[in-house]
């Protein structure tokens, strides 16, 4: 049973101790819900809204592997196919020696990347902590930062380049390891969208809308903004990192599988229950429950870089972290969604501030805790 005053408490205490500007949390469990709010969607703006719509950032990675799910359900896709067909770019794969190393020296991909490699970060390609924490900073990340792919960061909508443009320029760079090797964060998601968008033969974000958005009726939901009035303004280290009218208030040009999406508390929650009531009518439910199990084999858990502080305890399923309660995944944004199929339980906390040196707003992670206990 929700218990709705014990979630208003959270929420309203967390503003209360400066956590965030604003925060709106929602639980379902069963047929019922609870939504609460508190704070406000900018300082001095006006108070938070239940549909106050949130740059969601990397919550936007089960969205996008629930896509390119289905089209392996209805056979479009298939899990091992490799994807030199529909993405020649990435043909020919050569892999780096060290991952700090130069750029030139290099060694042939023994196969090809498929498209469970992607689904499950194992590609080669992607972020890892030792790159962050270099005293200079890497080939690999300096060629990334020229190409402006935002694939070891958060996602930029105002200055990434259209798909084609992107996957060209993703292509002129090697692997950072070789397919299947290592668990590498992010863009595995950004050459999802690309993938799925070229299977069905349109943009992401209408094979989103048609496979996903709209069975679910995740009308707010999309890769920007539609009514500026109930877009937060997002903040980091103090400061206003995206206003209203920011990076989120037009489409982009590159939709971003990776982080680009803008959404509510309530099309989080629907997008959870679908996956605790079996898929339906997104996705089987085998695949379901493939999607939301750990993927990761023990060679390639061994195989995580020192550094890399992503994983933890954690497995990763496709789109989806795995933990012995059940599966998530969090957004630097300060966004949070969760479920736990034990208590039948979907859990979203969506707040305006982005991580920090600490993590993300306690309250991302309070009240799945008080609700799961």
């Amino acid at each position: 049973m929700i218990n709705g005053d014990q979630i208003d408490e959270i929420v309203e205490n967390a503003v209360g101790r400066g956590q965030a500007p604003g925060v709106v949390a929602a639980v379902a469990s069963g047929d019922a819900t609870h939504v609460s709010a508190a704070g406000v969607m900018a300082v001095d703006g006006p108070p938070m809204q239940h549909d106050t719509v949130f740059r969601i950032s990397s919550v936007t990675k089960p969205i996008t592997a629930a896509v390119v799910l289905s089209l392996i359900d209805d056979g479009v896709l298939g899990l091992e196919e490799p994807v030199d067909t529909l993405l020649p770019e990435l043909a020919g794969r050569r892999v780096l020696r060290r991952p700090d190393g130069p750029l030139t020296d290099t060694i042939a991909a023994e196969r090809a990347v498929c498209v469970r490699d992607l689904l499950t970060f194992t590609w080669g390609f992607g972020m890892q902590g030792a790159m962050f924490m270099a005293p200079f900073p890497w080939p690999i990340v300096t060629a990334v930062e020229e190409r402006e792919l935002a694939s070891f960061g958060p996602a930029m909508p105002a200055s990434t380049p259209d798909p084609d443009t992107f996957l060209a320029r993703l292509g002129e760079l090697p692997l950072l390891a070789q397919p299947g090797e290592r668990w590498l964060y992010q863009a595995g998601s950004q050459v999802l969208g690309v993938l799925a968008a070229r299977a069905a033969e349109a943009g992401f974000e209408d094979v989103m809308r048609e496979r996903v958005l709209g069975p679910l009726g995740m009308a707010d939901t999309a890769f920007h903004a539609a009514d500026l009035g109930r877009l937060a303004t997002a903040y980091e280290g103090g400061q206003v990192s995206d206003p209203p009218d920011g990076q989120w208030s037009r489409p982009p040009r590159f939709p971003d599988g990776g982080g680009g999406l803008v959404s509510t508390a309530g099309d989080l929650i629907a997008f959870g229950r679908m996956l605790l009531r079996g898929g339906a009518p997104v996705l089987r439910a085998g695949t379901v429950a493939e999607m939301t199990r750990d993927q990761l084999t023990p060679a390639q858990r061994a195989a995580v870089w020192p550094g890399f502080s992503f994983l933890g305890d954690r497995g990763w399923g496709y789109g989806v972290s795995v933990t012995e309660w059940g599966y998530s995944w969090e957004g630097g944004s300060g966004t949070a969604w969760a479920n736990v199929p034990d208590q039948d339980l979907t859990v979203v906390v969506l707040t305006q501030r982005a991580a920090d040196d600490t993590g993300l707003p306690a309250v991302c992670d309070e009240v799945r805790t008080a609700m799961s206990s």
